[in-house]
């Protein structure tokens, strides 16, 4: 991606895992999105990748929607809840706003799981729990290891301002490339650089949209920085959307690269301060701060951005992402 700062994308990608054979060989995805959206949110309850029987899975509430789930190529799953009833509950941790917390859909357990991070205590502990209580067995509630915060901080190796982020996916329209990164990044640095000292320009930050979303966009102006299609060494060739099961892998200007499955979709996460993004897409991949903006990818597909989550490299963590389909529709560029 960055030649001046080949540690975050284009450095040789040596434990490269969950490459192009499993996303081929994943049954499709969309496919199942398209009838559970068909059927509507009463009906169905999400959906998943059976990395056991290798299908696709649709979580449904009646023996009809079960038929045209088969229908579709897809296994059906007969559950107790249904979406509509499940977003009722995430609307009522949401209301409660209470910073640290985290909140979606675990489309296997069937459930609405909240996870509180090490700042919530006391009587904000208290108003989780109770509000759990209100909706019995439709919610669970969970600690996580540290706290809930964007992945941003000052260093190397794509600088602006006092801070650090990474790049995503170079993207491009028509004859102007740029890069997409974390919208929290790109709300607070106008002008972005190659290197510590802040003597290489990349170029000004063209657009962000944070918080509800997470995403941002970063124009190459300095023709001398190279910005090729790829992460590491792998070639970036289109867009993917998400799916629960998926294999993905991950990669940071701190952390570097770790793998692991996509664990949720359209996930909420309040960081404090008002700032609450929704849409997320869940994994329990490690990231580390710095690691803000950087690429999930599936084999030669660009899945999500680095938003923000809990943990570490060393512990273990979750880590949120936005999705990558969204951006490139929000400013009208493509992978390459």
């Amino acid at each position: 991606m960055l030649a001046a700062t080949a540690c975050l994308i284009t450095a040789g990608v040596t434990t490269f895992t969950g490459g192009d054979a499993a996303a081929a060989d994943a049954p499709s995805p969309d496919r199942a999105a398209a009838v559970e959206a068909q059927l509507g949110a009463s009906r169905t309850a999400g959906t998943y990748y059976d990395n056991e029987t290798k299908r696709m899975v649709v979580n449904v509430t009646d023996s009809a929607a079960a038929d045209a789930v088969r229908g579709a190529g897809a296994e059906p799953r007969l559950v107790g809840r249904s979406s509509a009833a499940l977003a009722e509950a995430g609307q009522a941790i949401e209301e409660s706003n209470i910073a640290g917390t985290a909140w979606g859909v675990d489309v296997k357990a069937n459930k609405l799981m909240v996870s509180v991070d090490s700042t919530v205590k006391g009587a904000e502990l208290a108003t989780v729990y109770k509000v759990a209580d209100r909706f019995g067995d439709r919610m669970a509630v969970a600690a996580v290891d540290g706290r809930f915060s964007k992945f941003v901080t000052g260093g190397d190796p794509v600088w602006g301002g006092q801070y650090r982020c990474s790049a995503g996916f170079n993207v491009r329209s028509g004859t102007t490339y740029s890069f997409i990164t974390a919208g929290h990044c790109a709300s607070i640095v106008s002008q972005w650089f190659a290197d510590a000292a802040k003597t290489v320009p990349i170029g000004p930050t063209t657009g962000s949209s944070f918080p509800g979303n997470d995403y941002g966009i970063v124009r190459y102006d300095n023709a001398a920085v190279p910005h090729p299609g790829t992460v590491g060494t792998v070639d970036i060739t289109g867009p993917a959307n998400a799916y629960v099961g998926q294999s993905v892998c991950q990669r940071g200007s701190t952390s570097g690269i770790h793998c692991g499955l996509v664990t949720g979709l359209n996930q909420t996460v309040n960081y404090g301060s008002g700032q609450i993004v929704s849409g997320l897409i869940r994994t329990g991949i490690c990231a580390e701060p710095g690691d803000s903006g950087g690429p999930l990818y599936a084999g030669s597909l660009g899945v999500g951005l680095v938003s923000g989550g809990s943990g570490n490299c060393v512990v273990g963590g979750t880590t949120f992402y936005n999705p990558v389909p969204e951006v490139l529709s929000a400013y009208g560029v493509a992978l390459y």
